[in-house]
Order: C-alpha cells, then structure tokens, then sequence
C-alpha cells in the first residue's frame, strides 16, 4: 500500500504553510476562488510556494474559470496542481492535465455516479460534500459509500468534506482513499490553521493508515 496523501486547503500565509509541511502534510491548497473567505491573491500565493519545502505539492483551487486563467495564474504562482471545481468539462480537465497535475473536484449530491469519475482520465478525483453555495471547506461530510465506489473508477481518489480528527479513521477505513483533505477541521478561523489540530489530523491518519495495511484479509 503506498503512503497516505495528506492535503491541508485553504493555507492564506506562510507560516501555516511551512508548519503544515513540518507536521507532514504532502500537499496544500491555495484558494484563487474570489467568493471565498479563504482567497488569497497570486501575488500572496507565489511567497508562499517559494517559501514551501520541496516535496510539498502546492495546488491551486479554482472554481469555473477558463483553461486560460488557470495556466495563467498556475504559470505565475509556480503551481504544481491545479484543483478544479464547477462545471469544468472532462476536456478541459485532460487538456490542462497535459501541463499540470490535475485534481478533479465533484460533489456527491443527488445526481452524483460513481462511474461518471471515470470521465476525467489522467486526472486524480477530490469528492466534497453537496453545498448550495460553497465549493469546499463547508465542514460537511461527502457521502462516504458514493466516494468507495467511485474508488474503482479513478486512479486517486482524495476524500474530502468534514474531515477532522474525529472522523478521519472512520472515513480511510470505510473508503480506503489515496488521500485525504483537511480544511475547515483543522481551523481556528476561516483561513487561519489550529497546528496542534494539524498534527493530530496527520498522526491520526498515520495510524489509521498503519491500522488498515496490518488488517487481515
């Protein structure tokens, strides 16, 4: 079994981001939606990617833009995966998988099928919970048995929607995601980290990961 992806969203400065890579977070989210209470601007998201360790993917999340504005701004920020959320065609998402890695977001809403995963091709797939206004970070949770059957449709699937320390090892022991993602669970305010609730977050996944590979067949 590989290693647990851990993905910390909505990091707004750098210190939260250089902590998030202390306590072992493999990836962090750079919010470029302008509706959101966790945006920042790229001129801010490029200090914080230049002061990011390497090693620690840095993605940027984006909501109905063009495959333009997303290069645009991936290019100048230094981005090393885009997320993209609303309704993004599966072209769109290969073309831009051509240049970066590509994170395709949907949520498991009434409509959603767990097949329809298999659409974005040679992109990994975040599932989040429904919200008739949020695209992430809303503190609700995804429905869980939608996201372990999409599992066999992509080759990454992320689980997001409510995570927090609480729940994160039921959540990996019912979906067996390739990684997980934190944001509003490990807050103190919108934007802003609580890093003892980071490092339980990713000690408790450590565990919960070790607990699942040790688990008979």
């Amino acid at each position: 079994m590989n290693r647990m992806q851990i993905k910390i969203c909505g990091i707004t400065n750098v210190i939260d981001a250089r902590i998030c890579a202390e306590l072992g977070a493999d990836m962090i989210g750079l919010n470029f939606y302008p509706q959101s209470v966790r945006y920042i601007d790229p001129e801010m998201a490029r200090r914080i990617v230049q002061e990011t360790p390497r090693g620690v993917l840095t993605v940027g999340v984006f909501v109905d833009v063009s495959a333009d504005e997303v290069r645009k701004i991936a290019t100048t920020v230094g981005l090393g995966s885009v997320q993209l959320h609303g309704e993004i065609s599966p072209e769109v998402c290969r073309e831009l998988a051509q240049e970066f890695r590509v994170i395709r977001a949907l949520r498991t809403d009434s409509h959603f099928r767990p097949e329809y995963v298999a659409s974005f091709r040679g992109c990994d797939v975040l599932l989040d919970a429904e919200h008739p206004e949020l695209h992430g970070g809303t503190g609700r949770r995804c429905d869980w048995p939608a996201a372990r059957a999409a599992r066999a449709f992509t080759r990454f699937l992320i689980l997001s929607g409510g995570l927090n320390t609480q729940n994160v090892a039921e959540a990996i022991a019912t979906v067996a995601p390739h990684g997980v993602d934190a944001c509003s669970g490990v807050e103190r305010a919108p934007g802003l980290k609580d890093h003892r609730a980071i490092e339980k977050f990713v000690a408790t996944v450590r565990a919960a990961e070790t607990s699942t590979t040790n688990r008979p067949a």
